[in-house]
């Protein structure tokens, strides 16, 4: 289980801490709900992350900010799976890239 300092930390590392560390998750925005979910994948450092669109609603910085995370997840042995649309981006992030159109696999790279 985490200790209240792994559980700011994350929260730090979202943006969270401070003003929206104790506000009810109904009133924070779709991107601070994002942020929110994130950090308990963090905190809990879940082996498998499956992340529906991850830059969705979120600002530059946090989307920076988030690719980092990612990346550190990758690195400390945590199998992470993006759907996106952003392909550029996410394949900057990935080991293995899918692409798949009208339900078919048409492109597979690895490395």
């Amino acid at each position: 289980d985490a200790d209240a300092s792994e559980v700011d930390g994350a929260l730090d590392r979202m943006g969270l801490r401070g003003r929206l560390a104790d506000a009810p998750i109904a009133r924070c925005s779709a991107g601070q709900r994002r942020r929110t979910a994130l950090a308990c994948l963090v905190v809990r450092r879940a082996e498998l992350w499956l992340l529906d669109e991850p830059h969705a609603a979120l600002d530059a910085a946090a989307r920076d900010q988030l690719d980092e995370i990612i990346r550190a997840a990758a690195a400390s042995g945590a199998t992470v799976l993006v759907a996106s649309h952003e392909l550029e981006r996410t394949m900057a992030l990935a080991t293995r890239h899918v692409e798949v159109r009208g339900g078919q696999i048409v492109e597979l790279h690895d490395g």
